[in-house]
């Protein structure tokens, strides 16, 4: 009896990854499903037909590729079945709040964003968040009792055993469990998430890294941040602090950081530090968006100082990508559309990575801009009500 509730328990889990798979990345072959959850073909096969079975998952009429290019009959896709209701994805940021409602399948409905200093007062910032979930639903056409998750993305690390904001980088959260106050507010499951995080979902499940399997989304902007995917799972580490890259300190006596460490590197390459910097060579107040539009202008002065940042950034990296040997690593947040950054960032991972390690990956931008997190966090409310 003990054994045989064991096998069980351990089948609901497989079920559970291949649900998951599905609602990140949209219609799979079964082959790919092998290689995203670690799974063996037959227990990929036998628990697919179990979902198909069930309802859960629908073979669809499309084909996929042939793997590696092979020449042979394409594969059936299978992907989740589209259940009645709706899903919300809430993007906290240190300035602003983006809200989206989507359908089971994912398909974004209605979409506001608002600005907002979230950083003073968390509580607030929530009714402001919950109020906006409540009119995007009128907008999306969604009555709120067919509301039946709500995926969300804050912008700063959340501890896996208390859900809570820990650390400094929030100061008007510190002890906060994001996830508990809104569903406080809303009456529905509510699923939280950091910022790079939901990002790193968004981009392979929809964007520049869809198909990788191992994988590192760097946000660069107000503050630095990293999402870690290996073996097609996101990694959080054991009290969810993974990919803390922009407290990685490169400066042992540097500016003192909002976490409390000094010297850390996003003290030299958040998007206010570099804006900082320019300002004085410009007239007018300079934003990010004017000095993207100044690199895309080929100012000198703009792209020397992004090329310095991504410098800094692939240094670090560099050291990252030893460890992990991904295949790809994805530049976003509002400084990820710089070709200078990114290019910077480039070099400095064939300089500082081993030759091999740096051979094997490519640095792209992401697809999905700033709409990232947010994409991300709808991703996971699917997943998790599939789940």
């Amino acid at each position: 009896m003990v054994a045989t509730s064991s096998l069980e328990r351990l089948r609901e889990t497989n079920r559970r990854a291949i649900t998951t798979l599905l609602a990140a990345e949209g219609p799979m072959s079964r082959a790919d499903l092998v290689r995203g959850t670690g799974l063996s073909r037959t227990t990929v096969s036998s628990l697919v037909g179990d979902l198909i079975a069930s309802g859960h998952i629908v073979e669809t009429a499309d084909r996929g590729r042939p793997h590696k290019g092979g020449s042979g009959r394409p594969p059936l896709l299978v992907a989740l079945a589209v259940q009645s209701g709706g899903v919300a994805g809430v993007d906290i940021g240190h300035g602003h709040v983006r809200v989206a409602v989507a359908d089971r399948g994912g398909t974004v409905l209605a979409e506001e964003t608002v600005t907002i200093d979230v950083d003073p007062d968390g509580q607030a910032a929530l009714d402001h968040a919950a109020q906006m979930v409540h009119r995007v639903l009128g907008d999306a056409g969604v009555p709120a009792e067919d509301l039946r998750a709500v995926g969300m993305c804050v912008p700063a690390p959340l501890d896996r055993r208390s859900t809570r904001v820990r650390t400094g980088i929030l100061p008007g959260w510190r002890e906060v469990s994001p996830a508990d106050e809104l569903r406080r507010r809303l009456g529905v499951p509510v699923f939280a998430d950091n910022d790079a995080n939901l990002g790193a979902i968004a981009e392979v499940g929809h964007g520049a890294a869809k198909g990788a399997t191992d994988v590192i989304y760097v946000k660069v902007a107000s503050g630095l941040g990293a999402g870690i995917v290996l073996g097609g799972r996101l990694h959080r580490g054991t009290t969810g602090m993974a990919g803390e890259l922009g407290h990685v300190q490169v400066v042992e006596d540097g500016q003192v950081c909002r976490c409390g460490n000094r010297g850390c590197l996003e003290t030299l390459v958040s998007a206010s530090r570099l804006i900082g910097v320019l300002q004085p060579a410009y007239d007018g107040e300079l934003t990010v968006e004017r000095a993207l539009e100044l690199e895309t202008a080929g100012d000198a002065g703009v792209r020397r100082v992004l090329s310095d940042a991504g410098r800094a950034v692939g240094r670090a990296l560099a050291d990252l990508c030893n460890n992990l040997n991904p295949e790809v690593v994805v530049i976003g947040g509002s400084l990820g559309a710089s070709p200078a950054l990114r290019e910077a960032v480039r070099r400095a991972v064939d300089r500082y990575a081993q030759p091999d390690t740096a051979a094997a990956l490519r640095v792209v931008p992401g697809l999905l801009g700033k709409r990232a997190s947010v994409v991300g966090a709808v991703s996971l409310a699917n997943a998790k009500v599939t789940a």
